[in-house]
């Protein structure tokens, strides 16, 4: 496995794939190598790394590591790769490279409402790693839920951070945003300064600055995290977290090495979604009791809604 700059430790998505890697190794019985990525620099090299190493298959973490997958996947056939987070264009024309992508859309939607009936100031906030589509795809969903909210309930509460409409939004400053938590507190404290109670950060480790925000904040900012359950992967700020837009990366990524494994690897895209469970709302732990009932059901009927195509969300960053 090769991580993209946030590391195997990053609260997040790197760190959920990972877990995939370390399941099927005790599943299978496997050796496993990984390495991890500081720049974009990395990518390449560490790539050809795993390729030296003589691994039979090869995952790589992250929308960022697209061009050095795919070329590595291009210059060697026998060996079976899978990118986390990425549809690279031509993959399907390499047997040898399986995307495993989410529709966190459809679960991000679900996270906009959920905020939007939560708030107690009237707007609530979102802000993003880096303009990928893998990052603005929980924007887009989340200010739609929150829309959707609006039009269903008669209210009138504000996204700040994010226009899906023109696409345009607030992004962590700095040469490596992601690993940029000091500049993720920075954007935090922004929102908050005009009026946001609660965030969506999209932003890999820097999100951990909007945790910090919430946490000082006395109990009137809390936030929803994103790609795993913050209660897991970041339980020191549970209290301020009332759930999280989950994708199943750590059971996409092994079930792509037991494919290989078993010699029964393909390049169909795997695409995670509210029908097969692949992203969802993480429970709300600490905030069980404090969301209402109703909003509870009103949630589970969004869900069956959107799984139905009752629901259709706008946005280009949905899986094809």
């Amino acid at each position: 496995m090769v991580s993209d700059s946030g590391g195997f430790d990053d609260k997040s998505f790197n760190q959920t794939s990972y877990k995939g890697l370390t399941d099927a190794a005790a599943a299978l019985g496997i050796q496993t190598n990984e390495v991890q990525s500081s720049t974009t620099a990395d990518f390449a090299p560490n790539v050809q790394a795993m390729v030296d190493d003589g691994c039979n298959v090869i995952v790589t973490v992250g929308f960022l590591l697209d061009d050095a997958t795919t070329a590595a996947a291009q210059e060697n056939p026998d060996i079976d790769f899978a990118i986390v987070d990425s549809n690279p264009e031509g993959s399907a024309d390499l047997e040898n490279l399986k995307p495993l992508i989410f529709n966190t859309a459809e679960s991000s939607f679900m996270a906009g409402y959920l905020a939007a009936g939560m708030t107690q100031t009237g707007t609530v906030g979102t802000f993003g790693g880096v303009q990928i589509p893998t990052v603005t795809i929980f924007m887009d969903g989340y200010a739609q839920g929150v829309a959707y909210h609006n039009e269903q309930k008669g209210t009138d509460v504000k996204v700040i951070g994010w226009n899906a409409e023109t696409q345009d939004g607030q992004f962590v400053p700095g040469d490596d945003p992601f690993q940029n938590v000091a500049g993720g507190k920075q954007t935090a404290e922004t929102l908050v300064s005009q009026g946001a109670d609660i965030i969506l950060p999209v932003a890999g480790p820097a999100g951990e600055g909007a945790l910090q925000v919430a946490q000082s904040s006395g109990g009137k900012v809390n936030a929803i995290w994103v790609d795993t359950d913050g209660c897991v992967s970041a339980e020191q700020y549970c209290e301020n977290i009332i759930s999280s837009v989950y994708k199943g990366m750590d059971v996409a990524v092994s079930d792509a090495i037991t494919a290989s494994f078993n010699d029964e690897f393909d390049n169909e895209p795997y695409v995670g979604t509210l029908e097969n469970q692949g992203t969802g709302l993480a429970p709300f732990n600490q905030f069980e009791d404090k969301v209402p009932a109703e909003l509870k059901t009103e949630l589970e009927q969004i869900r069956a809604d959107i799984t139905s195509g009752a629901i259709e969300i706008e946005s280009a960053a949905q899986p094809k």
